[in-house]
C-alpha cells in the first residue's frame, strides 16, 4: 500500500484514460520501471483533474522481492517532482482500499482577495467578492450527518445511492484568532506609495465515509454562495430537501480542493 500526495495541476486526473497523463498512469510506469511487471495499481480516490492530495492511497500486487516499506524510497528516486510516495508498507493479499469502511478528509481553500495572489494559483480558488465566514460556518452544520446529496452531486452520475453520510465540515479563515493573523494582515508599500494587503485564505474541511461525484466542490460552491449573501444558511437545508442539483451553488474548481486525508476504521 502506498500513501500517495501529488500537485494535480498537469495530469488528467487519477484514473488511466486513454492517451492521457494520470496519477495511476505515472504510478504504473514507474513501478514497471523498478519490478519489470505490469502492475496497475488501485486507487482509494479517483480525484479529478486538477485536483491535488496530500495522502491519497494506492495498492498493488507484486512479486518483487524489494521490502514493502523500501518501495517508498525506490519509486520517488523515479516520480517526478509533483507526485511523490510519503509511506509504504505491506498489506494484506485481499486488502481492497475502496471496500473498507473509511473517512476521507478533503480541504477547499479560497484566496479572498481584491486580486489575485500569483504564488496561491495553483492551490486557492479567487474571489474578490468578500466572504462571510461565520455564515458559511453556520450554513455547513446543514451539512453534517446522512442526507441524500443528490443535489450537490453531478447531474450525470452513476452511482446506485446518492444518500452519504458527512462527519464533519468546518469553514474557517487561516490564521484567524491566532498569531498568524498578523501574517495575513500584513501591508506592503509599492514605490508609489499604494497599501496592499495579502488577503484572506478561507478553508472549507469536510470529513465523510464517501463522496459522490463532484459533492466537495459543489459544497464549497454552495458556500461561497452563502458567504456572499446570495442563500440564506439555513436555505442549505432546504437544498439538501429539494434533491434538485439545480438549487445547489456551481462546482467550485479544481485547484482549491487537496485531498488531506484517508483514515482506515
Amino acid at each position: 500500500m502506498l500513501t500517495v500526495a501529488y500537485d494535480g495541476t498537469a495530469y488528467c486526473g487519477w484514473q488511466l484514460q486513454p492517451g492521457k497523463e494520470t496519477i495511476e498512469s505515472v504510478l504504473n510506469r514507474c513501478l514497471f520501471e523498478l519490478t519489470g511487471e505490469m502492475i496497475e495499481v488501485i486507487g482509494a480516490s479517483r480525484t479529478d483533474s486538477g485536483v491535488h492530495a496530500l495522502g491519497n492511497i494506492a495498492v498493488f500486487d507484486t512479486e518483487s522481492s524489494i521490502p514493502a516499506e523500501k518501495f517508498s524510497y525506490a519509486l520517488n528516486r523515479r516520480l517526478p517532482e509533483d507526485i511523490k510516495v510519503r509511506a509504504s508498507k505491506e498489506v494484506a493479499a485481499d486488502f481492497h482500499p475502496r471496500h473498507c469502511e473509511s473517512i476521507k478528509t478533503y480541504e477547499y481553500r479560497i484566496c479572498n482577495a481584491e486580486f489575485p495572489i500569483p504564488t496561491k494559483r495553483l492551490y486557492t480558488h479567487f474571489t474578490y467578492m468578500p466572504l462571510d465566514v461565520s455564515l458559511m460556518s453556520r450554513a455547513a452544520a446543514y451539512l453534517v450527518g446522512e442526507h441524500d446529496f443528490r443535489s450537490f452531486c453531478s447531474v450525470d452520475t452513476q452511482a446506485q445511492t446518492t444518500v452519504r453520510r458527512i462527519d464533519n465540515v468546518d469553514v474557517w479563515e487561516e490564521g484567524a484568532d491566532s498569531i498568524k493573523t498578523a501574517v495575513a494582515e500584513e501591508t506592503v508599500y509599492t514605490a508609489g506609495g499604494k497599501t496592499l494587503r495579502t488577503g484572506r485564505e478561507i478553508v472549507i474541511r469536510v470529513a465523510g465515509r464517501g463522496f459522490l461525484y463532484n459533492m466537495v466542490r459543489i459544497i464549497a460552491g454552495t458556500l461561497m454562495e452563502v458567504g456572499r449573501g446570495r442563500i440564506p444558511p439555513d436555505g442549505v437545508k432546504d437544498i439538501l430537501a429539494s434533491c434538485d442539483r439545480q438549487k445547489a451553488g456551481p462546482t467550485a474548481p479544481a485547484c482549491g480542493l487537496t485531498l488531506v486525508g484517508y483514515e482506515f476504521l
